[in-house]
């Protein structure tokens, strides 16, 4: 290992000992650590044996944090700053980038007897090679979504839940990528009673999007205080969550806002590093 660069699972253990009191796990990673002359041993007033960082390795945690903080992509960066100043403030609850299977209708087609189709050599063959009757032969296809922001109320009645997915874009590219993926749209609708795009003023206009999605706009530089606006409300359309979702919400850890991260912190006795966010 060496000490111009730092494994993820050796920064780990560095932040783990640099919260805690140095209590060694006298394991492997330890041994490497103490080789590297990343940390070193010594003896507290009580008598026990303590790690402490060095100031290499201190210096290594700050670079690997400010690394982590420029790698972070401007499409996480939006959907962190929507989420902390559109939906958080205003008690919701949000998760990110959720996997979650839906249930979509299959498109009615006018039934016909499909020639027969030659042997894949894929172990699993692709769905545009089997024949049209079996390719519908369920009435409802199901699929994985992951929405970029799904949110609820917090409330204890169902009715008042008003899910949200929010899909956030940070280029026009992306977006009109996007828009050709018509079942991934109706996956978002399934989950939601509205959606919503997010992306950077001037990448598109409301019209060029389908008209039961809102439209939400960032002015200004994500990483300086941006300001979102609401250009077009989403079609409002009641849904409820089904048992497979609450399993998944139930699975998953929600956000947090940054307040209460640094309150945590603050309360542990270190500030939040390699740019975490919750």
């Amino acid at each position: 290992m060496s000490k111009t660069t730092l494994p993820r699972h050796h920064r780990t253990r560095l932040m783990q000992i640099w919260r805690s009191a140095g209590w060694p796990c006298q394991d492997a990673v330890e041994i490497e650590l103490l080789a590297a002359g990343l940390v070193h041993l010594q003896t507290s007033l009580d008598g026990h044996q303590q790690l402490k960082l060095t100031d290499t390795a201190i210096a290594l945690l700050a670079n690997a944090r400010q690394l982590g903080l420029r790698s972070a992509t401007l499409h996480d960066r939006i959907e962190h700053r929507f989420a902390q100043q559109q939906l958080l403030p205003q008690g919701r609850i949000v998760w990110r980038e959720l996997m979650l299977r839906v249930a979509l209708e299959d498109d009615p087609v006018v039934a016909e007897v499909a020639p027969e189709m030659p042997a894949s050599d894929m172990l699993w063959a692709d769905e545009s090679q089997l024949p049209a009757n079996v390719q519908r032969a369920a009435k409802r296809v199901w699929r994985i979504a992951r929405p970029d922001l799904f949110s609820i109320r917090n409330t204890s009645a169902q009715r008042y839940l008003h899910p949200l997915v929010h899909e956030v874009k940070a280029s026009r590219a992306d977006l009109l990528s996007d828009l050709r993926h018509r079942s991934k749209r109706l996956a978002y609708q399934w989950l939601s009673e509205e959606c919503h795009y997010v992306f950077p003023a001037g990448i598109a206009e409301p019209e060029e999007l389908p008209e039961e999605y809102g439209v939400w706009v960032m002015h200004g530089d994500v990483d300086d205080a941006p300001r979102f606006e609401l250009l077009r409300p989403a079609r409002h359309v009641r849904c409820a969550l089904p048992f497979t979702v609450w399993m998944a919400l139930c699975k998953a850890a929600p956000l947090q806002r940054d307040e209460e991260l640094r309150h945590a912190q603050t309360q542990l006795g270190s500030e939040p590093c390699d740019g975490e966010h919750g």
